[in-house]
């Protein structure tokens, strides 16, 4: 990126996986390339993340003179060059000293936490200062308030390990997550400010000696020694916090408590939880951000956490490696909550497919979890959950609502990071990005004959992820000029894009040609801007890097394309702009005029949605393998010769692929192209069962179910 231009840079690290390290390492290469010109401000909001960034900072350069601190007693010996400050510091020294200092006088800009550079509090370092970098350290960007950090730096993440790789990588401890049964009534809208708890009326209902006991007799259920633990308890209030201290004392627990009243005894605190001396260490917001303690091997969430970004950072704190560590236990008391709290984010944000459905995973388990890690839900807290769920999920109307929180129009970019969801859940039901800003009073337009179509249709576009189809229809849109199709590849890109925006064939529609359809859609602004900018969010989500099958076959045609069957067809010339496919199609399709055939495959088949005679037995062997099973009438004899004889008759077999018909959103699930294939051996007759040899590595993602 910095070789594009790019000097503002987020950069998105689980808690744990060492964001200030990432930047200390960075900030040595920028110094050793820039010897005369490396003046540095580290900025941060708590005494303790500056302290330990000093230190990350001194041992990666190897100076342990390196930086001064400022904040509280902490006070500058050596200048304002190499500064560790507060952003309070910082606003209370901003007229006597920065606001005097040159705009270039910074070369290098850290902001840690950077979720809170939206806050009025930052403003002056952004506004006043021009650092060559500026970079900015989160393990979460998204912020409850939907207010973006994106536009500071660029409209784009530089670099990102979200909770799951990171665990997946082996850079965190593994987790078991226990939902436990708790019978405590949060659901009254009496509790809530806006979409809130308010902590003390939660305190008011969580500092009894009944919860108390429910808690005990968990932990000594499920862990091995529950007085050889050493664990952190997330309370709603200071007084919850002494309550839990003090009952857990009662109960024969080594157990005390860390609030900002107590700031002086922190070091103190902390050492005798890493060493054992005391179990227990009970905790407001304290260690959301910035200090770490890893020995820790036991979190208790206490409290209803609304927060995505407070819940990731809570969890972090136990989830930093250790010597002897190799699990973090965590015990959630899942009570009676209110329909706004979001259950949903919370356990999506912890796997690693976020297009699956939250709701049969905590139904039937979770399986798509990263490496070592398991959610355990008790009977009655999983009841809790999927009751929750149903009420709070992420319908239109929620979707409205949140929407309309926000004080200026979003992008759809922004909107959907900021809420942590799928870009697939915008277009569900039917429904679009832009008659959903209307009905949020967002924006206004008048139904016609074409905008319902309009609405229905955008969604087609969601699984795109051909480059070169997105640029094709990004410089179609940008330009008031006629419209021409220059060659057969823009051609049949125009045939897919046309049964996008209107479904069905142009004798339907009411157009002589694809030239005036399109053109049409171009009238329509709002449509064209949500056009844009879901293709700018696809461009800056691609995932696999797809290029041409070659071999003769259509330019269009992309190796790890994703294709809806009817986008097959275009390619192939099959569904033209006068022609659309009707009706069922086998899993099997003819090319004559190509000598080649195409395969659709759906790996995980149920008896809803394929007859008898399809429910073949089809799975990925290996990265270079794939197992498939014909038609139920195929044998070696008959029509199944074409497969073993491929070496002679030269035919061509490509395969399209799926996990599911249906996505956790309830759309159809496009196909993967596979691309080219060989004949390997087979046995069996009516159906045959074959294995077939794959040009080009099978994704990651299908060797993973493997």
């Amino acid at each position: 990126m910095r070789e594009n231009g790019v000097k503002r840079n987020l950069i998105v690290a689980a808690t744990g996986t060492g964001k200030t390290v990432i930047s200390a390492f960075d900030y040595r290469l920028f110094a050793e390339k820039n010897p005369n010109h490396h003046r540095m401000l580290f900025v941060a909001h708590r005494q303790e993340i500056l302290k330990q960034a000093r230190l990350t900072y001194r041992s990666v350069l190897q100076d342990v003179n390196f930086g001064d601190i400022w904040v509280g007693e902490y006070k500058p010996k050596h200048g304002v060059d190499h500064l560790f400050i507060s952003v309070q510091t910082f606003n209370a020294n901003y007229e006597n000293i920065f606001h005097t200092l040159p705009a270039d006088y910074y070369d290098y800009i850290v902001i840690d936490e950077a979720h809170h550079l939206v806050a009025d509090s930052y403003r002056n370092i952004l506004t006043h200062f021009t650092p060559k970098l500026l970079i900015g350290l989160t393990a979460t960007p998204e912020r409850m308030d939907g207010v973006s950090l994106l536009p500071d730096f660029n409209n784009q993440i530089s670099a990102e390990i979200r909770l799951p790789k990171a665990l997946d990588e082996g850079l965190l401890t593994p987790f078991q997550y226990l939902c436990i049964s708790d019978n405590t009534d949060l659901s009254d809208d009496d509790l809530m400010q806006g979409s809130k708890y308010v902590a003390t009326k939660l305190s008011d209902r969580l500092c009894n000696s009944e919860r108390v006991g429910l808690i005990i007799n968990r932990l000594h259920y499920y862990l091995p020694d529950e007085h050889s633990c050493k664990a952190l308890g997330f309370c709603a209030t200071k007084e919850h916090a002494k309550f839990m201290a003090k009952s857990f004392r009662e109960n024969g627990l080594r157990a005390d408590y860390l609030t900002s009243d107590r700031d002086k005894e922190r070091d103190v605190l902390n050492k005798e939880l890493a060493t054992g001396k005391i179990n227990y260490l009970f905790v407001v917001d304290i260690f959301n951000e910035g200090v770490d303690i890893p020995e820790v091997d036991t979190v208790l969430f206490l409290r209803p956490t609304e927060s995505i970004t407070v819940f990731l950072q809570q969890l972090g704190r136990g989830l930093r490696l250790s010597p002897g560590k190799q699990l973090l236990t965590v015990f959630d008391f899942v009570g009676q909550m209110n329909k706004k709290f979001d259950f949903t984010s919370r356990f999506r944000s912890l796997m690693v497919r976020k297009d699956r459905s939250v709701i049969d995973q905590v139904k039937n388990g979770f399986t798509l979890l990263p490496q070592g890690c398991t959610i355990h839900m008790e009977d009655v807290a999983q009841q809790y959950v999927l009751e929750n769920i149903k009420a709070a999920i992420y319908n239109k109307k929620r979707l409205i609502q949140e929407l309309r929180g926000y004080d200026h129009v979003p992008t759809l970019r922004e909107f959907v990071e900021n809420n942590g969801q799928d870009v697939r859940i915008i277009y569900k039901g039917n429904s679009c990005w832009t008659s959903l800003k209307r009905d949020a009073g967002k924006c206004a337009y008048e139904n016609d004959v074409y905008t319902s179509g309009f609405e229905r249709g955008i969604s087609n576009l969601v699984h795109a992820n051909s480059v070169a189809y997105l640029h094709f229809i990004k410089h179609l849109l940008s330009t008031s000029k006629p419209i021409t199709f220059h060659d057969e590849r823009e051609k049949t890109f125009a045939v897919m894009f046309y049964y996008t925006l209107y479904i069905d064939k142009i004798s339907k529609t009411g157009f002589h040609t694809l030239e005036e359809a399109i053109g049409k859609f171009r009238e329509y602004p709002l449509f064209v801007s949500e056009i844009n900018e879901l293709v700018d969010f696809l461009l800056a989500n691609i995932e696999n890097i797809t290029f041409p099958v070659g071999e003769g076959l259509p330019v269009t045609l992309e190796q790890y394309g994703l294709y809806t069957r009817e986008e097959v067809f275009a390619i192939f010339g099959r569904q033209t702009a006068e022609r659309k496919m009707q009706g069922s199609v086998s899993g099997v399709f003819n090319i004559e005029e190509l000598n080649t055939e195409l395969f659709f495959v759906t790996l995980n088949k149920s008896d809803k949605d394929f007859s008898a005679s399809t429910m073949y037995d089809d799975y990925v062997v290996s990265e270079s393998q794939f197992h498939w099973k014909s038609q139920n009438t195929d044998t070696h004899q008959g029509r199944g010769r074409r497969f073993v004889e491929q070496s002679t008759n030269k035919k061509k077999f490509l395969l399209f692929v799926r996990e599911n018909k249906k996505d956790g959103f309830g759309n159809t699930c496009p196909f993967y192209c596979f691309g080219l294939i060989d004949y390997i051996s087979s046995y069996d007759n009516k159906p045959m069962r074959k294995d077939w040899h794959v040009h080009h590595p099978i994704l990651p993602q299908f060797i993973k179910a493997v």
